[in-house]
């Protein structure tokens, strides 16, 4: 505990020793006080004139996380996309004979059983709107196979109708031979959602080409 401690000045002169002492002590707590002050102000300054001459820092990664393993990447379902591609290649043959299904007429027409002449014959007069085409010219046989697969069962999601087929008239093949165009009457009978095919018009693609139209769409 703190105690007063009382001190005995005999003379005037005592005290004012006294006081000259505590005054002298004030003065170098002051001084002592101002020159922290000082000191403090002039590291603020030297900090930021540091920081002006360095510019934006940037922090260093922690070395600890950098050792990491990375997140892995949940995988693509591409093994499911290739099934599918592969289904929809297998379902076309081309070893299927399509000769005895289609008309024989100057265009070689397709309907299926059932389906009456009217109709491939409203499909050579243009009565029905065409609303989606593929050029499948370029393409190997197994890639126009794939794309046209695909583009009959995405237009018969869809609820399409009719669509036009552009298969070249097979000028570029050797022998001049329409080999994409003979296999492109095969595919397409084997697709059950064609209803019936014809040659197109020669403004639609001639005999590079042809009009098909497909089941109603679920």
């Amino acid at each position: 505990m703190w105690q007063h401690r009382w001190v005995k000045f005999n003379t005037l002169a005592d005290l004012k020793q006294v006081q000259k002492q505590l005054a002298q002590a004030h003065a170098q707590a002051a001084a002592k006080a101002a020159a922290l002050a000082a000191a403090a102000r002039q590291a603020e300054a030297d900090k930021n004139l540091f920081s002006k001459a360095v510019g934006a820092v940037t922090t260093l990664p922690d070395k600890k996380q950098m050792l990491k393993k990375p997140v892995a990447v949940p995988p693509v379902a591409k093994q499911r996309q290739k099934d599918e591609e592969a289904v929809l290649r297998d379902a076309l043959s081309d070893d299927f004979d399509v000769s005895t299904l289609l008309d024989t007429d100057d265009m070689l027409s397709f309907r299926r059983p059932g389906i009456g002449p009217d109709v491939t014959h409203k499909l050579r007069k243009g009565e029905w709107s065409i609303q989606k085409e593929i050029d499948l010219h370029g393409l190997r046989s197994d890639e126009a196979r794939l794309a046209l697969a695909t583009f009959i069962r995405e237009a018969h999601k869809r609820g399409l109708r009719c669509l036009r087929v552009v298969h070249g008239k097979g000028l570029g093949s050797p022998g001049k031979t329409p080999i994409l165009k003979s296999k492109v009457h095969s595919w397409l009978v084997q697709k059950n959602q064609v209803m019936a095919f014809v040659q197109a018009k020669p403004a639609e693609g001639g005999a590079g080409a042809l009009v098909v139209l497909l089941k109603p769409g679920h």
